[in-house]
């Protein structure tokens, strides 16, 4: 989701702020949807023959000296955060790194070409909700053989880097959503931190003066604003392989009568999450749902008193469903067993506690592992909201797998649908079922 990136299909992070933007989208990526490449890789598998050899085969041993490892982290500092980190892996692996990053929608569609060339990378990164695509194409290892530990993990957290029952993917940190707020504007409006959706409405009218909205969101027409309403729709016990159903109209008309009645801008509409930024930043809304990956701009902003709590939910007990944003790194199937093991020792330092506390220091993100978590947030109370939301939180492929992106498109359309008022949440929802399903 985010600190950054962006589905092909997609063409949103070309414009104002880059680098803020480039930061926005590394917690949900959107690129467009991989069912044609996954089958493009599969089709690669046949023709050229990937290497798929037990790692247990005697005949496949040799020694590595160098790994080659893909990611789209080209934000510099970035870059840098991660080059430094495994190229300490790397030493303690006994080898030497070549770490190169491509931008994000240029990810897959290089992955699709070094699998027909056989050049494929001995470690790679892939946003969360891709794994299950790619994995069922056959190109990554499950990391089980190679004695890559999985223990310690939230549940959640392991289930996006699953399929069919094996863990193919690992992510050092993860992120997720929750409710910034100006303490100020809800001080002056007399209101508290929104608790539940009735609290959540009220606070967001209350804040709303001329020229200023009490919440803003991403609604826009893309994976961006699926992202961001799935905490609605799980929370109300809403589903994505059920989408006609009457938690999730309810869901949608929190937000479609917030911006009926003036508390959001229809402009809800065409932001996304570095938008939705630069209206709290600027003053501009009082509240916004964003993920961790805002904190470094933020806390610039010396004038600016804000605050982060849970996402409200539909009425007080109800458990909080969020979805997990964040990437996972897994390791290609390739030729040399002696490169794909000394990948899964690499791949096991990056997910050791302390490198990832050392990740979540960096970036804004969330220890994977529930024990560094914890601790994590007694050093940052800033973050203790995105610690406990990723508690509960859910993969987005976690119910539907490869079939995920058809759902994420066809809710997108439906918010897009009823925030504007051409129709009903029913009726938005209705024909979104329609979309999921169409084969």
């Amino acid at each position: 989701m985010r600190i950054r990136r962006i589905r092909i299909n997609h063409h949103l992070y070309v414009r104002h702020h880059v680098r803020v933007r480039i930061r926005m989208k590394r917690s949900i990526r959107m690129r467009r949807p991989l069912a044609a490449l996954a089958a493009a890789v599969a089709l690669v598998l046949v023709t050229v023959g990937c290497g798929t050899g037990d790692p247990a085969d005697p005949s496949r041993t040799g020694r590595a000296a160098s790994l080659t490892v893909l990611d789209y982290y080209t934000d510099r500092t970035e870059h840098a955060h991660w080059g430094e980190l495994l190229a300490d892996c790397g030493r303690r692996a006994g080898v030497t790194i070549e770490h190169r990053s491509v931008p994000a929608p240029s990810l897959v569609p290089t992955v699709l070409r070094q699998a027909a060339a056989r050049t494929m990378p001995d470690l790679l990164m892939l946003d969360n909700p891709d794994l299950q695509q790619i994995a069922r194409s056959g190109v990554l290892a499950p990391l089980r053989p190679y004695g890559v530990r999985t223990d310690g993990f939230g549940p959640g957290i392991l289930s996006a880097g699953t399929y069919r029952g094996e863990v193919y993917g690992l992510a050092p940190t993860v992120n997720t959503l929750a409710l910034y707020y100006n303490k100020d504007m809800l001080a002056e409006a007399g209101v508290a931190v929104p608790r539940t959706w009735d609290e959540l409405r009220k606070a967001a009218l209350a804040t709303t003066r001329p020229g200023r909205h009490g919440l803003a969101v991403d609604a826009d027409p893309s994976f961006e604003s699926t992202f961001q309403f799935l905490p609605f729709l799980w929370s109300n016990g809403g589903d994505e392989r059920r989408l006609d159903t009457p938690q999730a109209a309810e869901a949608l008309r929190l937000w479609s009568d917030l911006v009926r009645d003036g508390a959001m801008s229809r402009s809800v509409l065409t932001w996304n999450q570095a938008d939705v930024h630069e209206q709290f930043l600027g003053g501009d809304a009082a509240m916004m749902v964003n993920g961790p990956w805002r904190m470094t701009e933020l806390e610039k902003a010396k004038d600016l008193r804000w605050g982060v709590a849970p996402l409200p939910v539909p009425r007080a007990g109800a458990e909080l469903v969020t979805p997990l944003g964040g990437e996972v790194w897994t390791v290609p199937r390739g030729d040399s067993e002696a490169r794909m093991r000394k990948a899964a020792e690499v791949l096991a330092c990056l997910n050791e506690p302390a490198n990832q506390q050392t990740l979540a220091t960096w970036h804004h993100t969330v220890p994977s592992r529930t024990d560094a978590a914890d601790r994590y947030a007694k050093q940052v109370p800033a973050m203790a909201a995105f610690v406990e939301s990723v508690r509960g939180a859910r993969a987005r492929t976690q119910r539907l797998g490869p079939g995920w992106p058809k759902a994420a498109t066809a809710i997108h359309t439906a918010v897009q649908a009823a925030v504007s008022g051409q129709q009903t949440p029913e009726e938005a929802f209705r024909r979104a079922q329609r979309m999921a399903t169409d084969s």
